[in-house]
C-alpha cells in the first residue's frame, strides 16, 4: 500500500523544531554504547544536567536528553505559523507515511530503498506474505539504554558540598528559606539528588528528606520530597501509592507505566522488590482482574519492540487490520488483541500503526479506542496511543486535566510536573504543546491554579 500526499511537518516554535524521520524500515545508525557500563559525569555546578548519551531510534526530533522515563516519541509536525490544517475527527495533525526516504528523493515518492543494492530486501510481489521479523541484511534492533536515574551505573562526580550547606543553612534556626530550597532543587538532575542527599548526611549527620519533612508542609512538602526520591524511587513510591488500601488508583499506575521502555520497566521491578520486599507483577494481579490485570501484565513482561527496531510497512498493515477486526469490524471489542498490539510495539510503531489506520478507514485510532472501550481501558489504550504519537501533547494535556473542572488535582498535578521536568528539553516541548492545544501560557495556568510556595516549585520546574 502507498500512502503519499502528507507534506512535511515542522515543529513547536523554538522547542520542536523539525526534522525528517529515518528512511522508513531502515535501522538507526551507529551501536549503542554497551549496556549497563558506568557513565561518568562531570557536573560543571549543581543543577546542571550532565551530558546525556545520544538517542537511536524513531525519534522525529533533534538528540536531546532522553526523555523522562519513556521512549522518544511524536510525529513531525506544525505548531507554528503555516500549520495546515487536521483532517476531519482527527486529534493528530496532518502526517507524511511512510516517512521520506533518501534525502535526494523527489518529495511524495514512496519512501522505499532502491532496488539492487548490497543487504537491501528483494521487491516484494503483490500478495507475498507479510514480512514480521527484521530488515533483509539489516543488524536486529538493540535494547534501549535506561533512562537518566533508571541505572546505578550511572554516576554524578562532583562536589556537592555547596548545595548540601545551602540545604541545611535554608532549615536551619528559626523559619525556612522556601526560596532557596526551591532554587537548589528544582533542577537538580537525577544522578545529582544522590549526591547531594549522601553529602548533606555525611556533613550534617542528618536525612534530608526529614529535615524537609519537619520545616515544610502541604503540597509543597510533597513536591521536594517528589524531587529528593530521584525518577525511580518516585515511580516506585507512586507504584506501591496506587496499589496499597481499598481500590486501585489506575491513571497512576497509567502514569509510570504506559509507554516505557524495556530497560526501564525491568528497573522499576527491580527497585519496587528491593523496596517493598514483594514483587510488582504479584501486587498487581492481586489488585486487579480479569483484561486490566493482563494488560498491566502485558506491560510488566518488558517485551515491546525497542525503538531501535525498523518499521516495516507489511507489519504495520497488519496490525491495522488486526486492529479494524477487533475493534470496528465487530459488535463487542477484542480489548485482548487491542492491549496486545498496542503493549508490544515500539512508539515508532505506533505512530506508523495510527496513520496508517486514519488513512486507510479515514477515522483516528484514537477515536475508534474512545467509541469502543471506555473507563480506565479507554484511558490506557489512549495513552498508549498518544505516546508513540505526541509525547508532548500527550502530556501536555494530561496537565490540563489535572487543572480543569472544579478543583485542582493536585497531588496528579505534582506528581505529573515532578515526572516531566526531569528532561529539560521535553519539558519545553509540553509548554509549547500546551501553547499550540490550549491558546495559552502553561506557566501562567498553573500559577492561576495554584499558590504560595506551593506554585513557586511547580513553576520553576516547568521553567
Amino acid at each position: 500500500m502507498s500512502y503519499q500526499g502528507y507534506p512535511q511537518q515542522g515543529g513547536y516554535p523554538n522547542q520542536y523544531p523539525p526534522q525528517n524521520y529515518q528512511n522508513y524500515g531502515a535501522p538507526p545508525p551507529g551501536p549503542p554504547q554497551a549496556f549497563g557500563q558506568p557513565q561518568s559525569y562531570q557536573a560543571g555546578q549543581y543543577g546542571q544536567p550532565p551530558p546525556q548519551q545520544p538517542f537511536h531510534g524513531h525519534s522525529p526530533y533533534p538528540q536531546q536528553n532522553q526523555s523522562y522515563g519513556a521512549p522518544p516519541s511524536g510525529p513531525p509536525q506544525s505548531y507554528g505559523p503555516g500549520y495546515p490544517p487536521q483532517a476531519p475527527h482527527s486529534p493528530y495533525p496532518q502526517q507524511q507515511f511512510p516517512p521520506p526516504g533518501p534525502p535526494n528523493q523527489a518529495y511524495g515518492q514512496p519512501g522505499y530503498p532502491p532496488q539492487g543494492q548490497y543487504g537491501q530486501q528483494p521487491p516484494q510481489q503483490h500478495g507475498y506474505p507479510h514480512q514480521q521479523g527484521p530488515a533483509y541484511g539489516a543488524p536486529a534492533a538493540y535494547a534501549t539504554p535506561p533512562s537518566p536515574g533508571y541505572d546505578p551505573n550511572q554516576v554524578a562526580h562532583f562536589d556537592a558540598s555547596g548545595p548540601a550547606d545551602a540545604l541545611r543553612k535554608a532549615m536551619k534556626g528559626f523559619g525556612t528559606d522556601e526560596s532557596a530550597l526551591i532554587r537548589i532543587l528544582a533542577h537538580m538532575t537525577p544522578q545529582e539528588i544522590p549526591v547531594v542527599k549522601q553529602t548533606y548526611s555525611q556533613r550534617h549527620k542528618r536525612s534530608l528528606e526529614s529535615d524537609i519533612k519537619n520545616e515544610c508542609s502541604g503540597y509543597f512538602e510533597f513536591a521536594l520530597l517528589a524531587i529528593l526520591r530521584g525518577p525511580l524511587q518516585q515511580d516506585v513510591w507512586c507504584l506501591h501509592d496506587a496499589l496499597k488500601g481499598a481500590g486501585t488508583k489506575e491513571a497512576l499506575l497509567d502514569d509510570v507505566l504506559i509507554g516505557r521502555s524495556n530497560a526501564d520497566i525491568r528497573a522499576i521491578k527491580t527497585a519496587y522488590q528491593q523496596t517493598y520486599g514483594r514483587s510488582l507483577e504479584a501486587d498487581v494481579k492481586s489488585d486487579l482482574s480479569a483484561k486490566t490485570e493482563r494488560m498491566y501484565s502485558m506491560i510488566l513482561a518488558a517485551s515491546r519492540q525497542e525503538e531501535s527496531a525498523p518499521v516495516h510497512p507489511q507489519a504495520v498493515e497488519a496490525d491495522v487490520t488486526e486492529l479494524h477486526r477487533a475493534t470496528e469490524a465487530k459488535t463487542g471489542a477484542d480489548a485482548l488483541t487491542v492491549c496486545s498490539i498496542l503493549t508490544n510495539r515500539s512508539n515508532g510503531q505506533i505512530r506508523a500503526i495510527a496513520v496508517a489506520y486514519e488513512h486507510k478507514y479515514r477515522r483516528a485510532l484514537e477515536t475508534v479506542i474512545k467509541n469502543d472501550f471506555a473507563g480506565h481501558m479507554e484511558d490506557a489504550l489512549v495513552r498508549m496511543i498518544r505516546t508513540g504519537a505526541d509525547k508532548a501533547m500527550r502530556d501536555a494535556i494530561a496537565l490540563e486535566e489535572c487543572m480543569s473542572g472544579p478543583g485542582t488535582k493536585d497531588e496528579r498535578l505534582t506528581t505529573r510536573i515532578t515526572a516531566i521536568h526531569w528532561d529539560r528539553a521535553h519539558t519545553g516541548q509540553v509548554r509549547g504543546a500546551y501553547k499550540h492545544r490550549y491558546k495559552k501560557d502553561l506557566i501562567s495556568r498553573i500559577r492561576g491554579e495554584t499558590s504560595g510556595d506551593y506554585e513557586r516549585i511547580l513553576v520553576a520546574m516547568m521553567e
